[in-house]
């Protein structure tokens, strides 16, 4: 059923390869720009649909489906697009910070085959308060390190290290996403091997 929740999903999705093409271009600053553009606007369609669908009442089956696929699949693309331009490359460990983006995607993969697992014994596993924060941090560190591509000129010195703002905010909070996703990861796994005997 295509309600506008769901619409709204579908055109995250459909999104998803522009983003890409966007993001493909290190050097290209407007690129990278109108990225961050496209970025926000799908964080902005992913508040909205969850939204209109609880408040109309307009919640489906397609939605909840839908909804977590089109959330991962985009940070997914990010974080691959990111990791193969070289993004993920900061100061003093180098390419070391694609092991974040490792860490998220594992736990994605990992937490989804999870709750397929669990549904089909009809056990749910409510999103925990701290799973939120690290979504939150996690959309937080890509939109900077899209947003630090396209203004590169932004920096500030740290200490001898000539920063980019949005860069290094987003390498930071792309490691507490990462921390978050270990420990939310490990929660929902401690609820599920209770139903592995």
């Amino acid at each position: 059923m295509l309600t506008l929740p769901n619409i709204l999903t579908l055109s995250r999705i459909v999104a998803i390869p522009l983003l890409a093409y966007l993001l493909w271009w290190r050097e290209w600053e407007v690129g990278y720009l109108m990225a961050f553009g496209l970025y926000c606007l799908m964080g902005i369609t992913d508040y909205f649909d969850g939204y209109l669908a609880r408040s109309s009442g307009a919640v489906s089956k397609l939605g909840i489906f839908l909804d977590p696929i089109a959330d991962k699949i985009m940070v997914a693309s990010v974080i691959l697009v990111l990791a193969a331009q070289g993004v993920l490359n900061g100061p003093y460990v180098g390419d070391a910070h694609v092991i974040a983006g490792l860490i998220i995607l594992v736990r994605e993969i990992a937490v989804s085959g999870l709750r397929e697992f669990l549904g089909g014994l009809q056990v749910s596993v409510p999103v925990s308060r701290l799973a939120k924060w690290k979504t939150t941090f996690q959309l937080l560190a890509l939109g900077s390190l899209i947003l630090g591509q396209g203004l590169p000129d932004w920096k500030i010195m740290i200490g001898t290290i000539d920063a980019n703002v949005p860069h290094t905010v987003g390498l930071v909070t792309l490691w507490a996403a990462a921390v978050m996703t270990v420990i939310t990861g490990w929660d929902y796994l401690r609820v599920g091997l209770k139903h592995m005997d």
